[in-house]
């Protein structure tokens, strides 16, 4: 969360004027939210550049840069921030290929209320994941996929495996920190190792990372 305030600070990024008008009505009214909003990928990146963000909301299909280019540029230059796609596509591609590019969350616009958009934004700046069920359950399938495959060579320590096990789980970093005794600060770290070491965006991409490892053997 911002340092100064404490509340969240989100950007929304989307080139559809009414619908971003419908999302800071009601994320706007909430007391820890902070809303700003641009409407294509290139204003996102000047705004994040220059001002820190806890949450973008981004499109996937928009004019120009694309959400999913936007995501990994974001990443890039501001890994700590949390990222959700909020788009209207259903399509597997731009669900996998948004993991990959750092993305923490992916919601279907017609699938999700205003408010179950705040709260993904609040569930994804406490350090969770959050899918919509529909795109879940194609995700579930990849794993599957994921599963059957060889395991990669990992250079990480048994610490960091053990705290891999546990995102994998979609566990948040408080529950994570209170299961290992450790503060949040060092589930933080860990996460920050993991995910440099692995050369990963996102907790996501790490948790498919897990599966396809099978270090968590309760999973598909």
């Amino acid at each position: 969360m911002s340092a100064v305030s404490g509340s969240i600070r989100v950007l929304l990024v989307d080139d559809q004027e009414l619908f971003r008008r419908g999302v800071k009505m009601v994320l706007g009214a909430d007391d820890d939210l902070e809303l700003e909003e641009c409407d294509d990928g290139d204003t996102a990146l000047k705004l994040v550049a220059d001002h820190p963000f806890d949450i973008v909301l981004l499109d996937v299909r928009m004019p120009g840069r694309s959400g999913v280019e936007t995501c990994a540029a974001i990443k890039e230059i501001a890994p700590t921030t949390g990222i959700i796609m909020l788009t209207a596509s259903d399509e597997e591609s731009d669900l996998y290929e948004s993991i990959r590019s750092g993305a923490s969350g992916y919601l279907l616009k017609d699938g999700s209320t205003y408010d179950q958009v705040a709260e993904a934004v609040r569930l994804v700046a406490s350090g969770q994941s959050l899918i919509s069920p529909s795109m879940a359950t194609k995700l579930l399938d990849e794993f599957v996929t994921m599963s059957k495959s060889p395991a990669p060579a990992t250079n990480l320590t048994p610490r960091e495996l053990g705290v891999l096990r546990h995102v994998a789980r979609g566990m948040s970093n408080r529950e994570i920190a209170e299961e290992l005794f450790i503060s949040e600060n060092t589930v933080k770290n860990h996460i920050r190792n993991i995910l440099e070491k692995l050369q990963m965006k996102s907790r996501m991409e790490a948790a498919m990372f897990a599966v396809r490892s099978k270090l968590v053997d309760d999973m598909p």
